[in-house]
């Protein structure tokens, strides 16, 4: 977006949580719309009147049947296009020779870009392998292996070759593959100048991080999903987006000869592999990382579900747990504390409990608390932090976070600040459960032993906290309660649903 901004182009994004934007500089630059690429009513209304269109939408981690709903958004793309009039579609794919061996992964991105071919307008196909930048998910993959195991017992797949690309050298292919006069359709195999194996770039990682090289066993008998159970334990990267990724490496992906390739769209040279490498870990450690595969929510979790104060839900349980604390502390101090929660940190009391819930959720295929956060200190709408999503905040009132564990149900946590004169802030905790089924009920039930000491000890605990920051933020200027916020009732009712904003068509 902000490439595409600072060449000169008027922008559209067609995103599901149009709140997610907020947290990026460029998001009032933009025209936003509100929707999903699987109904064709929101696509229709995203390209009407654009030239050209940019179709990077993977459900892979986070659909169930990622291949049928990615092959439903490019069939809408593809005929939307077509009716308003679109010059041009760009698509980024995956490397690789698609056959009856592919796997899952490769043959939904060969078919997407089939779906896209077979439409009118002219498309641009982009083919890449592993992309070396923070954020990604396969570099997150690679990276944590690495990093964490100096010694590794690996699947026949450690051999396959790769040809990496960086990030920044995928960008320039997708600008230049909108700035062109060019009527006819393209197929460009996009790659940087290194052919590796997984082994390889894993060996060159360690050099390039300062670490010592890694002793690595090659069996035959690993599986791709066991291999995959294993990348979800050591790695923050969850089972459904592992399996696909792994699957992926399971045959070469590497340029194919006599095909278009990126020098043909652009000549400048790619970056090496190292350079990609050290790129990407300085972004990591300036906490630059612009996006990430962690800002998608997880599979069965959508934007769209209702929260537990929708109407639809009267009749409907919802299981409740309540705790409130007073803190000698502004709520700016308050808001601070429960906004440093989780990462590295850890969480304020019983650390040993929530570690071993996370280890629970890894083990069934979840993400446990190793995805962290974005930044130590810093919370935005949308952010992943450990298990839960970042799904409200209001600045000194409200940090309300939804739990993306595997759960019998829906969950959510949410601290609600309430000032209650000079430099007093009463802290509401709720933990509140919507349970699926008797499963769920009895998930609650056998839970709740552990929520008082749990519970009560992590509003105290926040509590302190808040008073220990309190002389460090500059003195209040009044201890008038600030207005609730819109949506929320002054009676502290279950969270109403936050309704994205109107979609328009720009």
């Amino acid at each position: 977006m902000p490439r595409l901004l600072e060449a000169g182009y008027r922008v559209r994004c067609l995103v599901r949580s149009p709140e997610k934007l907020a947290q990026h500089g460029w998001h009032d630059k933009v025209d936003v719309v509100a929707g999903d690429a699987t109904v064709a009513e929101d696509v229709a209304a995203a390209v009407e009147g654009c030239e050209g269109v940019y179709h990077l939408i993977h459900q892979m981690g986070t659909a169930d049947d990622f291949a049928s709903a990615d092959r439903r958004a490019a069939d809408h793309v593809a005929a939307c296009a077509e009716s308003a009039g679109v010059k041009r579609i760009v698509y980024l794919g995956g490397l690789g020779e698609v056959d009856d061996d592919s796997s899952a992964h490769l043959a939904s991105r060969g078919e997407v870009a089939d779906v896209l071919k077979d439409g009118a307008v002219p498309i641009t196909v982009l083919r890449a392998a592993v992309v070396i930048g923070s954020g990604s998910a396969s570099f997150e993959m690679l990276r944590h292996l690495t990093e964490k195991l100096p010694f590794m017992v690996c699947p026949r797949w450690i051999d396959t070759r790769v040809q990496p690309i960086a990030i920044r050298d995928v960008l320039r292919y997708l600008i230049a593959a909108m700035d062109t006069q060019d009527t006819a359709s393209h197929d460009y195999d996009i790659g940087g100048p290194d052919v590796l194996t997984y082994r390889e770039m894993m060996q060159r990682y360690a050099a390039v991080a300062g670490l010592r090289k890694r002793a690595i066993l090659t069996v035959p008998a690993l599986t791709p999903t066991l291999s995959s159970y294993w990348v979800n334990v050591v790695t923050p990267v969850p089972f459904g987006l592992a399996k696909p990724l792994v699957q992926s490496l399971s045959v070469d992906v590497v340029v194919r000869d006599g095909h278009e390739t990126g020098q043909d769209l652009d000549p400048e040279p790619c970056l090496p592999y190292e350079t990609a490498l050290r790129l990407a870990l300085q972004r990591v450690a300036d906490r630059e990382v612009e996006t990430s595969w962690r800002d998608a929510a997880l599979a069965g979790r959508s934007p769209a579900e209702p929260y537990p104060g929708d109407p639809e839900w009267s009749g409907g349980v919802l299981l409740r747990d309540v705790r409130s604390e007073t803190a000698a502390a502004s709520a700016a101090a308050v808001y601070e504390a429960v906004s440093r929660i989780g990462g590295d940190r850890g969480w304020p009391t019983h650390m040993w409990a929530w570690t071993m819930r996370g280890w629970v959720d890894r083990l069934v295929g979840g993400v446990g608390l190793r995805r962290g956060r974005r930044d130590p200190d810093d919370l935005r709408p949308g952010d992943a932090l450990d298990f839960w999503r970042v799904e409200a905040l209001a600045p000194d009132r409200l940090v309300r976070l939804r739990a993306e564990m595997r759960l019998p149900g829906d969950a959510w946590l949410e601290f609600r600040l309430e000032p209650d004169g000079p430099d007093r802030t009463v802290l509401h905790q709720r933990a509140l459960f919507a349970p699926r089924g008797l499963i769920g009920r009895l998930y609650w039930w056998v839970l709740v032993p552990f929520h008082g000491p749990i519970f009560t000890s992590m509003v105290r605990s926040l509590a302190r906290d808040a008073e220990a920051i309190q002389p460090s933020l500059p003195p209040t200027s009044t201890g008038a309660p600030t207005a609730p916020d819109e949506g929320h009732d002054e009676a502290w009712s279950p969270p109403a649903r936050d309704l994205p904003p109107a979609r328009r068509a720009g």
